[in-house]
């Protein structure tokens, strides 16, 4: 009768774990497959124009970053990485390096006047979104005159 009910409250309790899990593993499951995830200052290094940015100006852009609304994913046949990495505009991207441990991502930021695009390059991937951010569209460099 205890080996039983031992069995029942072990198995009902598995059950229980695999319906309804714990809120820590949500989140983590969550974020291994967000696509526009917030970003440690620390890890980050953003370049304009070839120009590094100030530690001041960096942690504002990268706060930026993180707080912008994500608006949708574009989508890149292979072979159209290019088009998207190098778009035919006149907008200079801002670039973000980010090292986590042995990993390297790229971001590669284009502000427009109504939107925000990022293209993400990480191996030999290479993902494009749309973010919503009023900051980010209007954040302008110090050392120079160029608005972006």
């Amino acid at each position: 009768m205890t080996t039983g009910l031992i069995i029942t409250i072990v198995i009902g309790s598995i059950i229980k774990l695999l319906t309804s899990p714990p809120s820590i593993v949500v989140g983590w499951g969550v974020s291994k497959f967000e696509l526009h995830k917030k970003l440690d200052s620390k890890d980050v290094t953003v370049t304009f124009n070839g120009k590094n940015l100030e530690e001041e100006e960096k942690n504002r852009f990268t706060n930026y970053f993180n707080k912008a609304s994500f608006l949708k994913k574009h989508y890149i046949f292979p072979g159209n990485e290019k088009l998207f990495l190098q778009p035919e505009t006149n907008v200079t991207p801002f670039i973000m390096n980010v090292k986590r441990g042995k990993k390297d991502v790229n971001f590669f930021v284009f502000s427009y006047d109504n939107r925000v695009d990022v293209v993400k390059k990480y191996k030999k991937k290479v993902v494009s979104y749309s973010i919503s951010s009023e900051h980010l569209q209007n954040f302008t460099v110090r050392t120079t005159n160029a608005n972006h």
